[in-house]
């Protein structure tokens, strides 16, 4: 089929999505947002989290635990340490947030191809800036503005999904070096610890499909997403979580008080070698045996050549932590730059980061 031949099915498919939507919401859909996103322009909140550690303040929870997803406000929501036999330790905040600054980061988007605008920057809750240079379609003037809409709907979602999976990746790094939201608490024992990098890329995998979700509000939508993502995982009580991370006490980590815990085992796995992550999952638990951890691919840009565009992502460290981290990707003083490429220089940045957790905690600190 040609290339128009393409676009002619996604108008069709255009006009029977925005009907489903008008209709599920009365007519209340913003224009000036993405479709489904209620939020537009509000930043996603502050969560805790919690060490997937049997110390003192974690929270364990269980799949009935969870509550309602709720962008504003906390409401009922269930925040907590989950344990799933195909998943390992899940981190419910670090889910959430993921999943909020997606849907956030897929609207700014949005309305930024809305406006067919070839340069725009965001950030995260960091100082570090992101800055996104588009080029569109040879013939994108060209198009129905149906058709467009539907397309920048799909890319919008696809760089929200990729923008804040890199942005909350970047807040690993950012950690390892020492960098902390709040002064006076540490947050290095949580850079890349065993559950953090396979939460985060789970939120933005719900996200994507909550904002797809055309019968529901974002967060009806990331509720059910989560209930039922948990259930295929096959998520347990929660005296399971705290049982697991008993186990792994004096393995995987030393201590018992929320920031003095030392986390010795670092999951610094991004999706690099084979474009997924994989969760680690505590071995022995016997309702657990025998269970294969399922992975989940990473974002990355190259979906958006279907639509015809291409992009390129920067970020510009404004943190004390900025010289360091430019040292890695730019050896040469004479080439150093200010700001540095994600698909091109985080390879660089893991791999000292893994010379530096094993000189730290010795061999095989970032197996499980």
């Amino acid at each position: 089929m040609t290339r128009r031949g393409c676009f002619s099915r996604w108008t069709v498919k255009a006009v029977l999505l925005a009907g489903l939507v008008m209709a599920a919401c009365g007519g209340c859909v913003d224009p000036a947002a993405l479709v489904g996103f209620r939020d537009s322009g509000r930043s996603p909140r502050i969560r805790l989290a919690s060490y997937a550690s049997s110390s003192l303040g974690t929270v364990f929870i269980g799949p009935n635990d969870l509550g309602t997803h709720s962008y504003r406000s906390g409401g009922d929501e269930g925040n907590g340490i989950l344990y799933a036999c195909k998943a390992g330790h899940i981190d419910i905040a670090h889910l959430r947030k993921a999943a909020d600054w997606t849907a956030y980061l897929a609207d700014k988007t949005y309305k930024e191809l809305k406006q067919k605008r070839r340069k725009f920057t965001f950030k995260l809750w960091e100082p570090s800036r992101y800055f996104v240079r588009l080029e569109y379609p040879a013939n994108w003037d060209e198009l129905a503005e149906i058709e467009k809409d539907l397309i920048t709907r799909d890319v919008s979602i696809k760089l929200g999904q990729y923008f804040a999976f890199t942005g909350l990746t970047w807040h690993e790094i950012l950690t390892w070096f020492g960098y902390s939201s709040v002064p006076w608490y540490p947050e290095f024992p949580s850079a890349f610890s065993w559950e953090d990098v396979f939460s985060n890329l789970l939120g933005t995998h719900l996200a994507v499909e909550a904002l797809l979700s055309t019968g529901h509000s974002y967060d009806e939508a990331m509720t059910l997403a989560l209930a039922r993502t948990v259930a295929q995982l096959d998520a347990r009580p929660r005296e399971t979580a705290r049982r697991a991370a008993q186990s792994a006490k004096g393995r995987w980590y030393e201590g018992n008080l929320l920031f003095l815990v030392d986390i010795r085992k670092r999951n610094l796995d991004i999706g690099l070698d084979d474009g997924r992550v994989t969760p680690w999952i505590i071995p022995f638990l016997p309702e657990c045996r025998g269970v294969v951890p399922q992975a989940y691919p990473v974002p990355t840009l190259d979906l958006l050549g279907m639509h015809g565009f291409s992009v390129k992502v920067e970020i510009e460290p404004r943190e004390l932590q900025k010289k360091r981290i430019l040292r890695i990707v730019y050896p040469d003083p004479k080439q150093r730059r200010k700001r540095l490429e994600p698909a091109v220089h985080f390879p660089a940045i893991m791999e000292y980061i893994r010379q530096d957790v094993i000189r730290r905690y010795g061999p095989g600190a970032d197996m499980p």
